[in-house]
């Protein structure tokens, strides 16, 4: 039989950051006095954690147009002003290495201060590299690394967030959408202030300090209560869905379990990116208050409103059907397509509300995916199961960047509609 101070040791092996609840328990008002602190430091750590992928998205029309300046004569042949190397070379860059690492984490040891401390240092790196980039392959490995550290963080955050109060979900996912609107406006404001892209990154490398202020020193470390003592009599009564994953093998066949929640949010992010990185830069609207570089930015702004809007909202609206989200989210690639040929919308008021719509749909599946799992899935298999889950969302984005370079390119060179009427 395994003594209470086996059982403490043996929690501290797995995870040094563990500290055994003191008699009370894990409802105890002692600890619900500083729930506070885990609250906002997930929405900090979200923040911070997704800062950096934003910004490099919302620069992606930057970074392509300073190593890749327009063809003048191409431009006036067809009169659509855009770049044959579409933002979704800087989209793949930005994702795939996040997917890479999204699908390797969860089978590595869950050793969180190495993986959190490595996560911080690849954002500070990636800031670093795009600001000095000299050359293209420079801006893309910057683009990489950060890629990297969002992978890294955001497996290991929502993973680690199995061992809190299940609200530090919608405290997470509101912090990704406020990455979203501070990352995007922040990098349209300080461009359209005639910041250099150099200065603005160097502004941006406060974002991975706060992350290990708010992980380190602002998170209190996961408390877990020692259990009564476990017999093989009544470990054999258990049911097996509670049972915690043991093994590669194990894992492996579990995932089918989890395809409800991976499909539906892999949908709407592959409709979502394939909008954002393949069609946006050629939504264009002449002789606004709005340069074409300026609206591709605002358009983004506006875009991560609604997500943030959305993945804010989890406590007061839920929405299990993810599935609706994705024929929602279908249904504005086929505007957002027809509107990039044809040039039919009268007004950019327009296009800014159906962004936000589009943002609302896409933070809104995020969220309610995840907290939907933090209600049906046992603490035994949260921790595997919410890192095998976030991965779908990359599955879509990937797909949506390799799919929107040669359809961005192929209307690139179509003859550029007139529109009829301009409000």
């Amino acid at each position: 039989m395994t003594s209470s101070k086996q059982q403490e040791a043996e929690a501290a092996e797995h995870d040094p950051q563990v500290v055994v609840a003191p008699a009370g328990g894990p409802h105890s008002p002692r600890k619900d006095r500083g729930l506070w602190r885990d609250l906002t430091s997930y929405w900090i750590l979200g923040l911070c954690n997704n800062y950096g992928y934003v910004v490099m998205l919302s620069a992606a029309h930057d970074i392509i147009k300073q190593f890749n300046p327009t063809d003048d004569d191409e431009a006036s042949a067809t009169g659509r002003n855009c770049h044959l190397v579409s933002t979704g070379a800087i989209l793949l860059a930005d994702v795939l290495p996040s997917l890479f690492v999204k699908m390797l984490m969860p089978f590595f040891p869950f050793w969180v201060n190495f993986r959190i401390a490595v996560a911080v240092a690849c954002s500070a790196a990636g800031f670093l590299l795009v600001g000095f980039a000299h050359a293209e392959w420079m801006a893309l490995l910057g683009v990489i690394i950060t890629s990297a550290s969002s992978g890294i963080g955001e497996t290991t955050f929502l993973a680690y967030s199995s061992r809190y109060n299940k609200n530090v979900i919608s405290t997470w996912s509101s912090g990704t959408g406020g990455a979203g609107v501070i990352g995007s406006l922040s990098y349209a404001t300080l461009r359209d202030l005639d910041v250099s892209p150099r200065n603005t990154m160097l502004i941006m490398l406060v974002f991975p300090a706060i992350e290990a202020f708010a992980f380190w020193l602002l998170l209190r470390r996961p408390q877990v209560d020692i259990l009564p003592v476990t017999t093989v009599e009544s470990t054999e009564v258990l049911i097996s869905d509670d049972k915690p994953l043991v093994g590669f093998k194990e894992k492996l066949s579990y995932i089918k379990h989890l395809f409800k929640y991976m499909l539906p949010l892999c949908l709407v992010y592959f409709f979502e990116y394939f909008i954002n990185q393949g069609l946006f830069e050629l939504v264009y609207f002449e002789n606004i208050f709005l340069d074409k570089d300026s609206q591709y930015r605002w358009l983004n702004v506006d875009y991560q409103i609604g997500v943030f809007i959305s993945r804010s909202s989890v406590n007061i609206f839920q929405l299990d059907k993810i599935w609706l989200m994705s024929i929602f989210q279908f249904i504005n690639v086929i505007y957002f397509l027809t509107e990039v040929i044809l040039w039919y919308t009268p007004s950019i008021w327009i296009v800014f509300v159906i962004v936000l719509w589009e943002g609302l749909l896409g933070g809104g599946a995020y969220v309610n995916t995840f907290y939907r799992m933090s209600k049906e899935i046992s603490p035994e298999r949260q921790q595997f199961a919410m890192a095998m889950v976030v991965q779908s969302d990359s599955y879509g984005i990937a797909l949506a960047g390799f799919l929107a370079i040669p359809v961005h390119n192929a209307i690139c060179g179509l003859p550029a509609a007139v529109r009829s009427v301009v409000w």
